[in-house]
């Protein structure tokens, strides 16, 4: 037993409603992480200092033409993710219900492929180089994350494991009533705020847009690391349990190829810079740090 039970909190899910428009709070958290994040992303391609000789990978207006692609990408991707990876059974029989976004059910992962699809199409289209862009809008996603996992603890959905510690909360929406870990806002420490300050030192301090692919890989295994962490605490789906035991979960299986191709990502990176400054930028590097000999 318990000492005690944070109350869930209060929130209707309706904002407002104008005759059939009724207006969410999951929605508007999505817009807000995306338009915030386009606003992060654009001010990262006006400071020159963070990037190379080449200077930024794309201009203001570029940018907010692919907004609307990220936005289609994060949508269809993410909901197509949710109902292929989490409940395809459901849907083939309620294909309709798949369109109904306002209910909730989103998958990270889908929608990540959404945005690196819409990413290559517009690079290839505008002649823009797709992986500095990339870093960019890596640098920008945990914005996004943060609106989202707080939109899911608004929801009240994805909730965590049954706990007895004292954050605990009692969902509406979990049948069995038990006092449960808010792995929401778990999540929303972890791929949100942590995320985004690792990124920022990364992008800030070591420079690291200067070098294509490092945040891009960065943003993938740090994200991937979180999510595993999170999923011993988060329940799995009702329709899906554990793939195995009491803790292989789904979204383990699709976390650990994120974490392995965001290494294999920034070892790629880290050994191109290498090979473009040649093998004997290290030497040219001492001689240039050399103290003048005294006379």
């Amino acid at each position: 037993m318990i000492p005690f039970v944070i109350p869930f909190p209060n929130i209707d899910p309706v904002l407002f409603e104008l005759g059939p428009v009724a207006i969410r709070w999951y929605g508007l958290a999505y817009m807000a992480g995306l338009a915030f994040g386009l606003w992060y992303a654009v001010r990262l391609l006006e400071n020159k200092r963070l990037w190379g000789p080449a200077g930024a990978p794309a201009t203001r207006t570029q940018m907010h033409d692919l907004f609307v692609w990220i936005v289609l990408g994060v949508v269809i991707g993410g909901r197509a993710g949710y109902v292929l990876f989490y409940n395809s059974a459901f849907y083939l029989t309620n294909p309709l219900d798949a369109l109904k976004v306002w209910h909730g059910g989103m998958s990270f992962h889908g929608g990540l492929l959404g945005v690196f699809l819409a990413l290559a199409l517009f690079s290839w289209k505008n002649k823009v180089p797709v992986i500095p862009l990339a870093d960019a809008i890596a640098a920008a996603a945990p914005i996004g994350l943060l609106f989202g996992r707080i939109a899911n603890f608004i929801n009240g959905e994805l909730y965590g494991r049954a706990a007895d510690v004292p954050w605990a909360f009692i969902f509406p929406h979990d049948p069995s009533q038990l006092p449960r870990h808010p792995s929401q806002l778990y999540e929303a420490a972890l791929e949100g705020v942590l995320l985004f300050a690792t990124l920022r030192f990364l992008t800030h301090r070591t420079k690291a847009l200067r070098r294509p692919g490092v945040v891009t890989g960065s943003m993938l295994a740090g994200y991937g690391t979180a999510r595993l962490l999170v999923e011993f605490f988060r329940e799995p789906d009702a329709h899906i349990g554990f793939i195995a035991g009491e803790w292989l979960t789904t979204g383990m299986l699709l976390t650990v190829p994120m974490v392995v191709a965001g290494i294999a990502i920034i070892m790629i990176a880290l050994c191109r810079q290498r090979s473009d400054e040649g093998p004997d930028a290290d030497q040219t590097r001492v001689q240039h740090e050399e103290p003048a000999s005294s006379s």
